[in-house]
């Protein structure tokens, strides 16, 4: 007996189209909600969703400005994933400050008065001496934290 054995491979090949689809289903909207989102008519999402037509390049610049945490890799290739890497804020970090490129809720006279890396000891004791004022906590202890992730701490001194 003679057997003949066939070998059968499967591609999955994802067109922008399906990931539009899974894109939508992911975020939970229709295919009417995106279109009012990213301004275009909701027959251009049907002809597009339904392989009539393929996206423009209109379409999907429309779409990455609309959803900026959508990773164009993703969705022009299908690779890597749907979402781009989230930005870290570090702890220390305003989330304004990373969106504006301004301190939040800091006068500019308090900015100036703010230490700097080359602040000594004595200017930090200035500083402190200034907001124990009345008014004003007391400053109990400071921590200074460097680019190369190590610290130190500094126990102001009463008076």
């Amino acid at each position: 007996m003679n057997f003949i054995i066939f070998t059968f491979v499967i591609l999955k090949i994802q067109i922008m189209k399906d990931r539009i689809l899974e894109f939508l289903k992911r975020e939970n909207k229709t295919s009417a909600q995106f279109a009012e989102e990213i301004h275009v008519q909701p027959s251009g999402i049907s002809h597009i969703l339904s392989g009539r037509n393929k996206p423009s390049l209109d379409f999907v610049i429309k779409m990455l400005e609309k959803y900026s945490f959508l990773s164009t890799e993703w969705l022009m290739f299908g690779k890597g994933s749907m979402y781009k890497e989230p930005k870290m804020a570090d702890l220390f970090t305003d989330i304004e400050m990373l969106q504006t490129g301004k301190p939040h809720g800091i006068s500019r006279k308090a900015q100036d008065k703010m230490p700097t890396e080359s602040t000594q000891g004595s200017d930090i004791q200035e500083i402190i001496s200034e907001k124990s004022q009345p008014g004003h906590s007391e400053a109990v202890k400071i921590v200074w934290f460097y680019a190369d992730s190590s610290f130190e701490e500094f126990y102001p001194r009463k008076h």
